[in-house]
């Protein structure tokens, strides 16, 4: 447990002029340790642990995020600067001039300035937050459209490398035991169907058919905020920041903003796939990046949110078939509940769109 102290002490280490008066920790995340550090004086600012057991290269995906965040600051500079710390983050020099302050114990800790009177939704329940997180992280590639990501730092290896996920998934399958197998065999059976399918955009990729840009990797609605009028401000939580495609921020935005329920819901009646939602977004992701995006891009964005619920769904299954080695479960099936549910959203989406 961090005590006030020791909070006060890494808030010290970087250049911010301002006093500290109280701070609350901010549990939104599942990976970073993160809080919000009240001053006597406005901003307020985001202290924030980056976890250096999930992520090897922290001064590379600080790097990462401080180089694309100043490149979208020089895009907005005709904002004021109230309005630019609003629409971009703003990273803090240390005391030693690097964005981090690496304590005693090998932590890392970065420091940004705190988005005041901001919202942020776990779940879309209308259109307009739909579309305008569209607009939101299609803003964010458009403004990154001319970013050369190949000086990015990858900082997962291989997160959305669909061969490299079928072969931890064939991996999983030769070592699982047969009770598991059993259970799972209907859904074992429906990746080898679609298994050539969602190798397309992978192809494509490595064919440089489609191109390698700045991509987010984590674009769930909750990495969106929006002002209180529901209008969109900033993308969030650049950590993932690297080389990637397109469609790996669209889809997976899809895939948790169009579920009509919770990711592990176990009554499959009520897992449906939500096409009104998919529409606004889609508005609102092109107005914002269509003109940087090639024609192929733009046609197979729809397989990219089947592919981006087929990879989790693959993810989940291969957890189950490792003995949950991966994800924390609270029960024996979690796992395989999770998959059962992101295969059957790609049959509702799959029912309803030309896909």
């Amino acid at each position: 447990m961090m005590t006030q102290e020791q909070l006060v002490y890494k808030f010290s280490q970087f250049k911010h002029a301002s006093e500290y008066v109280s701070h609350k920790e901010l549990a939104s995340g599942h990976i970073n340790d993160t809080f919000l550090i009240e001053t006597k004086e406005e901003p307020f600012y985001i202290l924030q642990r980056i976890n250096h057991d999930v992520f090897k290269d922290v001064p590379g995906l600080i790097s990462n995020k401080v180089s694309v965040s100043k490149h979208i600051q020089n895009k907005l500079s005709h904002l004021s600067d109230a309005a630019l710390k609003k629409s971009v983050l703003t990273f803090v020099q240390a005391n030693n001039e690097e964005y981090y302050y690496e304590d005693e114990a090998g932590n890392f800790w970065n420091v940004m300035v705190y988005i005041k009177d901001s919202v942020t939704y776990d779940i879309v329940t209308d259109e307009q937050v739909a579309y305008e997180g569209g607009k939101l992280a299609g803003d964010f590639l458009n403004l990154t459209s001319d970013f050369d990501a190949s000086v990015l730092t990858e900082v997962i290896p291989k997160f959305h490398d669909m061969s490299f996920r079928f072969w931890q998934f064939e991996e999983a399958l030769k070592n699982a035991s047969n009770v598991r197998k059993e259970n799972a065999k209907l859904y074992l059976d429906k990746v080898e169907g679609l298994k050539e399918e969602m190798h397309i955009l992978q192809n494509l990729k490595e064919s440089g058919a489609i191109p390698v840009r700045v991509t987010h990797n984590d674009t769930k609605i909750s990495n969106a905020l929006f002002d209180t009028n529901n209008k969109g401000l900033c993308v969030i939580d650049t950590d993932t920041v690297m080389p990637g495609i397109i469609h790996y921020d669209f889809g997976d935005a899809i895939r948790t903003i169009c579920n009509t329920a919770a990711e592990d819901e176990t009554n499959l009646d009520l897992v449906n796939f939500n096409v009104e939602y998919y529409k606004a977004y889609k508005k609102g992701f092109l107005e914002k990046v269509a003109s940087a995006l090639t024609p192929l891009e733009v046609d197979t964005l729809p397989l990219a949110a089947k592919t981006m619920i087929f990879i989790m769904a693959l993810r989940f299954l291969t957890d189950y078939l490792n003995n949950d080695i991966y994800y924390k479960t609270k029960y024996p099936e979690h796992n395989l509940d999770r998959a059962k549910n992101q295969f059957k959203l790609i049959d509702s989406m799959t029912s309803q769109m030309k896909v």
